[in-house]
Parts: C-alpha cells; structure tokens; sequence
C-alpha cells in the first residue's frame, strides 16, 4: 500500500503547466506594476534606495506566499492574516514616513489582489492595477495639489513671535534660510534661553521629499 501510495505521488505533477503559466503571468504583471509605482512615482522624488530595496521584496515575497498558499485553498482570512504583519511593523531603527508607510500598504495591497487574482478576468486584473496608477499620478502630481513641506526649525528672536510682528518673523525666516515660507506656527517657548521652537510651511524648489522634514521634535543635546 505504501508503494503504490508513493508512485501514485511521483506520478502526479505537483505544478502544471496551467498553474506555472498562469503563476508566470501574474508574477510579471505585478513586477511591471509595482516597478512603475516604485520607479516613477516614489523614487524621483524621495531618492531612497532602501526603501527602493524593501518595496520591491515584500511585493515580490508577498505574491509569491499568497499565491502559493492560495493554491492549496487556505482560506482567504489565513493567507492576509500573514501578510497584515507586514503592514503594522514599525522598524525599531526608525520611524518609517507616512509617504513610505502609505507606499508600502498600497504595493502590499496590489501584491496580493494579483496574486489572489485567477479568478478574475485579465481585462478585471489589468484595469485595476490602472486604476491603483492612475490614482497615485493623481495624488502625485503637482497639478492638482499645491505641494508643501514643513521644518522645524529653533528660533532665537523670541521679540517676533507677537502676532502683530508675523509678518516681520516670516521675513527674517525667509532671509536666514532662504525658502519660500509662507506660514508659521509657533510652539514652545523658553524665556530662560529665549529660544522658541518654529514650525515653518514653505515651498520646496526641487518637488522632493525630505525625509528630515519629517521629525516631530528637535533632538536632544548629545544625541
């Protein structure tokens, strides 16, 4: 019983040629998606090879699971249970942007609704993945949306902070730093060093994202 148990296993394929064609098309229509999103909507403008690194293996890495798992019919729940956990790490090193975080689910996301896509038509496939395209041109251009950045920055002339020498602060700003500022708001004060912390608005010359922008608080002395 056991022989014929083993060679009815040898016998049948583990894969077919259906399955690997089918596996093959799916896999190359997602790497040309999120090569797209990666290539000409997130790294002209933040410039970040690692994240350019780490996009492109969890697409890869999560397609390959769940289309893998999907073909031994685990039920749905199970297979984005698995990968959910990618979408809620935080690295320990540092806190990832919420451009980087947003990028991230949406390739997650693509990853698998290709993956989990044989059932649906190629015409249903391929006119969702324009969809998820042409949404991020959208959101991505400057067209639609006028696009901002914001520092943080110490400032040491707390004698301008009165509202009715704003327009005074925001021309000495302008001057020392040289950006396009436009609005700025005023946060903690501290008469003992007369230093006061500044969150400046302002207008980025090169369109592109500044990954130090994002700091939510100065550093401490020393670290």
């Amino acid at each position: 019983m056991f022989e014929e148990l083993t060679e009815n296993l040898l016998e049948t394929p583990l894969v077919t040629n259906g399955d690997f064609l089918s596996l093959l098309w799916h896999f190359l229509l997602n790497w040309v998606v999120v090569f797209c999103i990666i290539c000409f909507f997130y790294y002209p403008k933040s410039r970040r090879r690692d994240y350019y690194f780490t996009f492109t293996l969890i697409s890869i890495s999560i397609f390959l699971m769940i289309f893998l798992l999907g073909s031994v019919k685990l039920k749905i729940g199970f297979a984005l249970g698995l990968f959910a956990i990618f979408g809620i790490i935080r690295y320990r090193t540092e806190s990832m942007p919420v451009r980087e975080m947003t990028y991230l689910f949406v390739i997650i996301a693509i990853s698998v609704i290709n993956a989990l896509g044989a059932d649906f038509s190629y015409l249903e496939l391929v006119g969702t993945n324009l969809l998820f395209i042409v949404s991020l041109w959208i959101c991505e251009s400057n067209k639609w949306m006028k696009h901002t950045a914001c520092k943080l920055v110490q400032y040491d002339r707390i004698d301008l902070i009165k509202p009715e020498k704003k327009l005074e602060m925001v021309a000495d700003l302008r001057e020392r730093t040289g950006l396009d500022i436009y609005r700025v708001e005023v946060g903690s004060i501290d008469f003992l060093r007369d230093m006061t912390i500044l969150k400046v608005y302002y207008v980025p010359e090169n369109k592109m994202a500044n990954t130090v922008d994002g700091l939510v608080k100065l550093p401490k002395e020393g670290e």
